[in-house]
């Protein structure tokens, strides 16, 4: 029987930046209740979830260790507390024409190698670090902000790897690590 699990690509910090923007999307549920951000590490997605049969993973580590490693490593700086509407508060991403390249490649890659679909936020790449979405209160949104603005979380990261991360009851999960260069 064809078991299709549920993936995405991303870039995810580690160490003590990691745990700084964790304890902020902790924060945040405590004071105000939204918790959705917490299913998934601190990332900046590179490709939307997908379905993938969970058969042919081995094939698609493959197949993404040859293309991820072709790429050299990069440099993000992650800077300042923005929303998209009163729907989503995110940490911004400086990038350089690199990470963008990269990520057109990646989509490219994904549609013609592993027949994913291309999704709309796929082709409207906007790098970002979401700290808290869908279960906001629209009277607490601009508490949100401005809590998560004082915590002046600014961080240059040096990207090294990839990661893919995978969906186990309900839980994003670290699944495979692909280094860059």
């Amino acid at each position: 029987m064809k078991v299709m699990q549920k993936y995405f690509l991303a870039i995810v910090p580690e160490g003590e930046f990691q745990e700084r923007v964790t304890n902020l999307k902790n924060e945040i549920r405590d004071r105000y209740q939204a918790k959705y951000a917490l299913k998934s590490p601190a990332h900046i997605t590179l490709k939307m979830p997908f379905r993938y049969n969970e058969a042919k993973e081995e094939k698609l580590t493959e197949l993404l260790t040859r293309f991820i490693g072709a790429y050299e490593p990069m440099s993000v700086t992650i800077r300042g507390v923005k929303t998209f509407g009163e729907r989503v508060v995110y940490l911004g991403v400086d990038a350089g024409q690199d990470l963008y390249d990269f990520q057109r490649d990646l989509k490219t890659f994904c549609k013609t190698e592993l027949n994913l679909v291309d999704e709309l936020s796929d082709r409207n790449f906007h790098p970002h670090m979401t700290i808290a979405f869908k279960d906001l209160k629209k009277s607490q949104f601009q508490n949100i902000v401005h809590f998560s603005s004082e915590k002046n979380l600014t961080q240059k990261l040096v990207v090294a790897h990839v990661i893919l991360l995978k969906k186990t009851e309900g839980v994003w999960e670290l699944y495979k690590k692909f280094k860059l260069g």
